[in-house]
């Protein structure tokens, strides 16, 4: 009888292991779904981005203009009209996704001189962006087009350049999924696989690497 008992609860035991396994597995696959597009291709533009500075890679279609524009008289008294009067100036659809405003400061070629404020204000979206540099008491201020590729517009998408609050949040999805997706992937893995000890020692290297290469650039 207790033997009885014992084993019906071994084999519950079992069960419920076996279906929380099923459920992981289930799970993994539909958050891999979800983030396969938006995987793939934050995979391609974090590939180019990763290796643009060491290989020197060039965004291919990237075309840039520069233009000096006048400012009207008189020259809008803050950044924000600044960056209202350009919109209309430059016939911009959306107002600037960035405005930065950098004080006044010590010239750091003279530190007698003062460089005088600078405000600087980003326009258009991933496939095309203007930027915009003015430096306060110029009569006008520079601006910058630049239009993007295929590859450079999936760097933008990459890093949400001009994009929206709802393609943020998108992306936070995804990021959301990889955590799940790691989580997943190592369950499933250490319920289903007998070859535990390897499994820890590839692991134990990965971490170790990866942590190597991190203090690395810190220490030099």
């Amino acid at each position: 009888m207790v033997d009885a008992v014992a084993g019906k609860r071994v084999a519950a035991r079992v069960n419920r292991r076996l279906a929380f396994v099923q459920w992981v597995r289930r799970m993994h696959g539909w958050f891999g779904l979800w983030g396969a597009l938006l995987g793939l291709m934050m995979g391609t533009s974090g590939v180019w981005l990763n290796h643009r500075a060491t290989l020197k890679l060039e965004l291919p279609g990237q075309q840039q203009m520069n233009a000096e524009l006048a400012l009207p008289d008189p020259v809008p008294a803050s950044a924000e009209a600044m960056a209202a009067w350009l919109q209309q100036a430059l016939r911009l659809e959306r107002g600037a996704h960035t405005l930065r405003v950098e004080r006044a400061r010590a010239a750091p070629w003279d530190r007698q001189l003062m460089q005088p404020e600078r405000w600087t204000f980003a326009f258009g979206g991933p496939d095309r962006v203007v930027q915009v540099e003015y430096w306060v008491g110029n009569k006008s201020a520079g601006v910058r087009t630049t239009d993007n590729g295929f590859i450079a517009t999936l760097t933008n998408f990459h890093k949400g350049v001009g994009m929206p609050v709802p393609w943020i949040l998108l992306v936070d999805t995804l990021a959301g999924s990889l955590i799940f997706l790691s989580i997943s992937g190592t369950i499933l893995w250490w319920e289903t696989n007998r070859r535990r000890r390897l499994g820890l020692t590839i692991f134990g290297t990965a971490v170790a690497v990866t942590a190597a290469l991190a203090i690395w650039p810190l220490q030099s």
